[in-house]
């Protein structure tokens, strides 16, 4: 009787366990919904950004991952990973029952923890949010429950599909493509029986068969024919198929993305750009998209060629260098210099240093008056000095010379201060400052300066992608195309998102062809004349600010717009041991030639519009007859070609008559700073110390290091 009434109790104990048991299951089945959402890592996709021929890998961004649909998967791929992983995928219910106690017991016990995790379950851990990869019996136990439920609301070959694209395979590949990428050179689609049969095999130890060299290799080997014996003994492989099968040769792993050169400043500003568009880090990092930029690779390398070529060895580590081209039609940047990376940690020279424009900006004052109702036979004052009233001080020209009467190209092509400063009060300096607007530069890096009477010299900082934008629109008929460098960007399932810079009219055509003709002059026989290309035509300008603290080249084609510009981080003059103090018109030009000369090569020769008039009547300070013919080749005592050598302490005082040198007479005037490439000298209204107030950890208006 007492046996009886205990094996009673403990059957009632054991039922009571059972009821109880299942309760908890049921309490726990209803509060472990599947989560509705998924790990970051699981899914995102890296971006791939591509130089502007949309072939060229510039750099990449996030995980590798290629999202494929599970019918691109080859069947003989998926069999070798069920074979691999758990081959009664498609008949069990999402958990092995044998796998899971396996795993339950070693966690208990403190043991290793074993496998036996079905595809359903790896896939739970890695995709879900919410599930850990830490060893207890409450994770394993979720991971079960949700395992079930996904089983029931999802179908198998979804399960599969999540499975292959989220799995790490090695070699930094996640999921099958971007791993058959890795290990074979090929997409997924296009994969061997015997190289599926490897992802398969890299799944259980990804980092030891990643590159297997001596006994992984064997590792790897043994594994391999593993698989390949599952899928014989799953009926997936014919006993003839499978020994017909040889291991596949795998592809030398790639070594680790690298940024070189000026890699790293042209995805600085991609990134920026992308942001500003609306695509978030989120988006760049994770979203798999595909972007094209706007550079030119083979235009990049001849930026930092016709940089590192012209400039001598003895140039200061402390003296700059940018360079910035843009297409005038698309407003693409196709091509930049921004310095070496190394020198250069937390910004580049092309984009981010900002530097006083100097006579640079005088096109811009002369574009604004061609729109106003002036011509370029229009006659300002070029006396020196000359008093303004709102200049607390007159306003020199270079070594105070003065000029007279003259009209908008002698002007132009001498680079007279007074000059522009008559011509800005006359037009209108809230004109001036619109038509510099309008033709890309920052309203905020104008503001501080747009009520000086030197405001037309050049008092502004700009940067070198600013100013070549700028006078991309006197190449452009007038119309400046927003300066960008995203050429376009497609996201997975999405159509191409091709981006089109802002169109702005800022002059009449025929007033942007008056300035181009003005300036044509500056280089068929000014302070430009070192840029000249001889197979075709080109307009610029030169500029020098105060004691060369930071010269330019600014010039174009019909096809291209360039800018060149040195300065010193130090706010001192640059000048180079050897070549002496720098003006415009020396080795910004001669780098401006260099660049041009090789990205013009083989393009077609395009002519400027006419001009309105050429300026008959002209006086004696500038010859502007268009019955000159360009002259010949310039010649220089101190280096007998100014177009590939530096020319050691050249001035740029340009010449009153047709010039058969660079420069005027040595025995006439010493080295001079007007536009001689010129600084604007004497400008009372310009500030001289002090950072820039809108550029602030950028550069102030006389070049100065970035405060903060």
């Amino acid at each position: 009787m007492r046996k009886r009434r205990i094996l009673k109790r403990l059957l009632i104990v054991f039922g009571a366990g059972i009821l109880l048991a299942i309760g908890l299951f049921a309490v726990a089945w209803a509060m472990t919904p599947i989560p509705d959402s998924t790990q970051k890592d699981a899914t995102a996709q890296g971006s791939v950004i591509y130089y502007r021929d949309g072939k060229s890998v510039l750099a990449k961004k996030g995980i590798d991952r290629r999202n494929v649909p599970l019918d691109k998967v080859p069947q003989h791929v998926r069999d070798a990973v069920i074979a691999a992983e758990n081959r009664s995928f498609y008949q069990d219910g999402g958990v092995s029952v044998k796998g899971t106690a396996r795993a339950v017991w070693s966690t208990i016990s403190g043991q290793q923890l074993q496998g036996g995790s079905t595809i359903t379950q790896q896939l739970v851990r890695n995709y879900y949010s919410g599930l850990s990869q830490e060893r207890s019996i409450t994770r394993k136990f979720k991971e079960i429950m949700i395992s079930i439920k996904v089983d029931q609301s999802k179908s198998k070959d979804w399960v599969l599909e999540q499975y292959l694209n989220t799995i790490y395979f090695g070699r930094g590949a996640n999921g099958a493509q971007a791993a058959a990428q890795a290990y074979f050179g090929k997409d997924v689609g296009k994969l061997s029986v015997a190289e599926g049969a490897y992802l398969a095999a890299v799944i259980q130890q990804p980092s030891r068969f990643a590159d297997p060299k001596g006994a992984d290799l064997d590792a790897a080997e043994a594994r391999w024919q593993a698989v390949i014996d599952a899928m014989r003994q799953t009926g997936k492989l014919t006993a003839e198929q499978a020994a017909a099968q040889t291991f596949p040769a795998l592809k030398a792993p790639k070594k680790p993305f690298e940024l070189k050169g000026q890699a790293q400043y042209m995805l600085d500003q991609v990134t920026a750009e992308l942001n500003r568009r609306g695509y978030t880090d989120e988006d760049i990092n994770g979203g798999g998209l595909r972007i094209v930029t706007t550079f030119d690779k083979k235009l990049m390398l001849a930026a930092e060629n016709a940089v590192k070529t012209v400039l001598p060895d003895s140039t200061p580590k402390k003296v700059r260098t940018g360079l910035a081209a843009v297409d005038p039609a698309t407003g693409e940047v196709v091509a930049f210099y921004g310095g070496r990376p190394d020198r250069s940690e937390y910004y580049d020279n092309a984009f981010s240093a900002k530097v006083m424009a100097g006579s640079t900006f005088k096109p811009y004052t002369l574009a604004a008056a061609l729109n106003n109702g002036f011509d370029l036979s229009t006659r300002v004052n070029g006396n020196s000095p000359m008093r303004v009233a709102s200049a607390s001080k007159p306003i020199p020209n270079d070594s105070d010379r003065s000029y007279g009467e003259i009209n908008l190209i002698s002007a132009t092509q001498n680079s007279v201060n007074t000059a522009f400063v008559d011509l800005g009060q006359k037009v209108g300096l809230d004109k001036v400052a619109a038509t510099a607007v309008a033709a890309g530069i920052p309203e905020a890096q104008l503001k501080q300066h747009e009520s000086a009477a030197t405001f037309p010299l050049g008092v502004a900082s700009l940067s070198a992608v600013q100013n070549a934008s700028g006078f991309s629109s006197f190449a452009n008929k007038g119309v400046h195309m927003e300066a960008h460098v995203v050429k376009s960007v497609t996201a997975p399932g999405s159509k191409k998102n091709v981006i089109k810079g802002a169109s702005t009219q800022v002059v009449s055509e025929q007033a942007a062809a008056d300035t181009t003709y003005a300036m044509q002059q500056v280089v068929k026989y000014g302070t430009g004349a070192a840029a000249r290309l001889y197979d075709r035509p080109v307009a610029g300008k030169t500029g020098t600010t105060d004691n060369s603290q930071a010269v330019w080249f600014n010039g174009f084609t019909p096809q291209l717009a360039v800018a060149v510009d040195m300065f010193r981080e130090d706010n001192k003059p640059v000048e180079i041991p050897g070549y002496g103090v720098q003006f415009g018109g020396q080795l910004p030009a001669q780098i401006w030639r260099a660049f041009m000369t090789e990205a013009m090569a083989g393009k077609p020769v395009m002519e400027f519009p006419e001009p309105s008039d050429y300026g008959y009547g002209s006086d004696d300070w500038g010859r502007t007859d268009q019955r000159q013919d360009m002259p010949q080749e310039p010649q220089h005592t101190q280096a007998p070609d100014p177009w590939s050598s530096p020319t050691p302490e050249v001035t740029e005082q340009p010449s009153t008559e047709q010039p058969t040198t660079q420069g005027p007479d040595t025995q006439q005037d010493p080295p001079r700073q007007n536009d001689t490439g010129g600084p604007p000298t004497g400008e009372p209204d310009a500030p001289t110390t002090g950072p820039d107030e809108n550029n602030t950890g950028r550069w102030s208006d006389t070049g100065r290091s970035p405060v903060g």
